[in-house]
């Protein structure tokens, strides 16, 4: 029995759609020159045909970072707010610096109470086992957010 060839397990592979792991970079070759070879054989393949904004220049975006831009783009396409990709310590601080305003349209203090015991609870659970970067976060003055939505309820 003859061993197929690797294009050979390619074409088994898409004729049963399933995919193939990516062959190994050969002896000798570097990596440039197969990384170009792979982009060259998916160019033939037509895998770069009909990409979004094909034809179209790359958007000028001035002096600032591409990499910065390139996510703050994907995260707007994605429909992503740039505070869920935030490190914990930076997401819990954003959480307590905007509770007033999350909690003024609660109906009762029991619910606005509920709200900062919660997020009190997730600060200590990360205070207790810390990944990423060691930034302290405080926990929220339960008794200061409640007064703040009672003063928020007054009439004006």
């Amino acid at each position: 029995m003859i061993a197929p060839t690797t294009a050979g397990m390619r074409l088994i592979a898409q004729w049963h759609n399933v995919s193939v792991m990516t062959e190994r970079k050969p002896a000798g070759m570097s990596f440039t020159s197969w990384i170009d070879q792979q982009i060259e054989e998916a160019a033939e393949r037509g895998a770069f045909d009909d990409l979004p904004g094909a034809g179209k220049p790359l958007p000028n975006r001035g002096d600032e970072d591409a990499g910065q831009a390139w996510l703050r783009e994907y995260l707007r396409r994605e429909g992503v707010s740039a505070a869920e990709v935030l490190p914990t310590p930076l997401r819990l601080r954003k959480e307590s610096e905007d509770l007033p305003q999350t909690v003024r349209d609660l109906r009762s203090e029991e619910q606005v109470r509920a709200v900062v015991a919660e997020l009190n609870e997730r600060i200590m659970q990360w205070r207790r086992l810390p990944v990423g970067l060691p930034i302290f976060v405080a926990l929220v003055d339960e008794e200061q957010i409640v007064v703040a939505w009672r003063q928020s309820r007054l009439p004006a």
